[in-house]
């Protein structure tokens, strides 16, 4: 056998479009559904958590353009709020490790027949956010100006996701481009513990002021909603705009129109 016969056999399933190595035989952890029949949602919802699963075990794929997916990185987030009645803060977020989207539980996964964009409902046990933080401001009249790790921990986190796609075609299969990720949360229970909140002048002020915001969970999760909605909304866009590069939306949904079809026009992947 030659030197492209060999090739051939290695990468039987992937197929390399400008550098980027997609799918182009269904993978036996894809479960594919019909949109047009009656029973689509929960064909899909099972399909999506089946997929996930495999996501968390480990696909080289997508782990080379993504990374881990728990815990997984984000190198900086800054933050401003000042239009709350609970805090007036400025912050800059570092080092950021997120943990808990290993465990997540796809409750249902919608697809619009209009657009095909997804309405889901996902569920977290948990999520941890561990990082450095430097801030400034304000937070339920606790006036704050520190830098040091900061650790958020979310008990029952449900995320009600809106994902925006618009269908293109590459090599011969038609693909999801996800455009943008909106996300709506609601939580069990929140903690929270920020180092050298005072620029160290005062370890019990700063555990006492920890206690507080421990105890004030609720108004403080209110105080820190935009950052950790920004958090959740980056991080899912992320992940699904690098994954659904990778896996044709026919693996998925397996009657989805090509661009030509939805849009009358043909479509063409959108960078940045």
């Amino acid at each position: 056998m030659n030197i492209i016969g060999i090739v051939f056999l290695i990468h039987a399933t992937l197929l390399g479009v400008q550098g980027v190595e997609i799918y182009t035989e269904k993978p036996p952890y894809i479960e594919s559904c019909r949109i047009y029949e009656p029973e689509f949602t929960k064909c899909s919802t099972r399909s999506i958590q089946a997929f996930m699963n495999q996501v968390t075990k480990g696909i080289p794929e997508i782990e080379k353009s993504f990374g881990h997916i728990d815990p997984m990185k984000q190198e900086q987030l800054v933050f401003k709020q000042d239009n709350s009645d609970v805090a007036s803060i400025a912050a800059n977020l570092t080092e950021l490790l997120i943990s808990g989207f290993g465990k997540m539980v796809i409750k249902e996964s919608k697809v619009s027949k209009k657009d095909f964009s997804w309405l889901t409902k996902i569920y977290l046990p948990k999520m941890r956010m561990d990082g450095m933080y430097k801030m400034v401001g304000k937070i339920l009249l606790v006036p704050l100006s520190g830098a040091g790790k900061i650790l958020l921990e979310i008990d029952d986190l449900d995320i009600l996701m809106s994902a925006k796609t618009r269908l293109y075609e590459k090599a011969g299969f038609t693909f999801y481009n996800v455009t943008s990720v909106k996300v709506k949360l609601e939580v069990g229970k929140v903690r929270t513990n920020m180092e050298n909140l005072f620029n160290g002048r005062s370890k019990e002020v700063e555990e006492g002021t920890n206690q507080f915001f421990n105890d004030n969970w609720r108004d403080l999760f209110e105080a820190l909603r935009p950052l950790v909605v920004e958090t959740v909304e980056r991080t899912l866009l992320d992940l699904l705009h690098k994954t659904f590069s990778i896996f044709p939306a026919s693996f998925f949904v397996e009657d989805i129109p090509n661009s030509l079809t939805l849009y009358g026009r043909k479509s063409k992947m959108i960078t940045d």
